[in-house]
């Protein structure tokens, strides 16, 4: 019998642990401010921050980059098992674990971002999602009669795009299932015992 192999399946698990693998080194997201005065690199996985070249993290976010690990980890593994043996019994309870888990970290880690820019904006920091420009102090902040500005820089970093063909392919991984599982194999020829000789 020959093995079937969901391929899209075992793409994504790969793509899936390259990203995390990746991901501890590389932001996903980085600001800079200044002349690395202050600098945020964010991602799922790994989000720390540099004031002056010291970099620090915080604990609670600490936590969730843990828990991002975690899923991403078991999400590729999973994966890769599946795509190998895509027609057991438990292989769509398999699929159906680790499918979704890179989508759901992808879009929680957008609407994050786009909720923390929407609050510095709120507050009078406009932090450019990706590009650069200025930024001024707001004036609730400094002495009447001063202004304060520095550049700030921001942009998406490679794993990022590997994150969002790595969901791409856990979904197409999600809709060739039934393909893999469904082929149809040739009815097995019967012999005729009341065929003459």
């Amino acid at each position: 019998m020959k093995m079937r192999i969901n391929w899209f399946g075992l793409a994504a698990g790969i793509v899936v642990l390259v990203v995390l693998g990746v991901s501890l080194f590389v932001p996903w997201w980085q600001l800079t401010i200044g002349d690395k005065l202050l600098q945020v690199n964010a991602s799922p996985v790994n989000t720390n921050f540099g004031l002056l070249n010291l970099n620090f993290t915080v604990p609670l976010l600490w936590a969730w980059n843990l828990v991002s690990v975690l899923i991403f980890a078991a999400a590729g593994v999973v994966m890769l098992f599946y795509s190998i043996f895509p027609t057991r019994s438990y292989s769509k309870e398999l699929l159906s674990f680790s499918y979704k888990k890179p989508l759901y970290i992808l879009i929680s880690f957008i609407i994050g971002l786009i909720v923390v820019i929407f609050i510095a904006g709120a507050i009078g920091f406009n932090i450019p999602a990706n590009g650069t420009s200025n930024i001024a102090l707001p004036s609730q902040f400094i002495p009447t009669g001063l202004s304060i500005s520095a550049s700030v820089s921001a942009g998406f970093q490679l794993p990022f795009y590997l994150a969002i063909a790595a969901a791409v392919l856990c979904i197409v991984a999600r809709l060739y299932h039934g393909r893999v599982v469904n082929v149809h194999q040739p009815a097995p020829v019967v012999a005729n015992p009341t065929a003459p000789v």
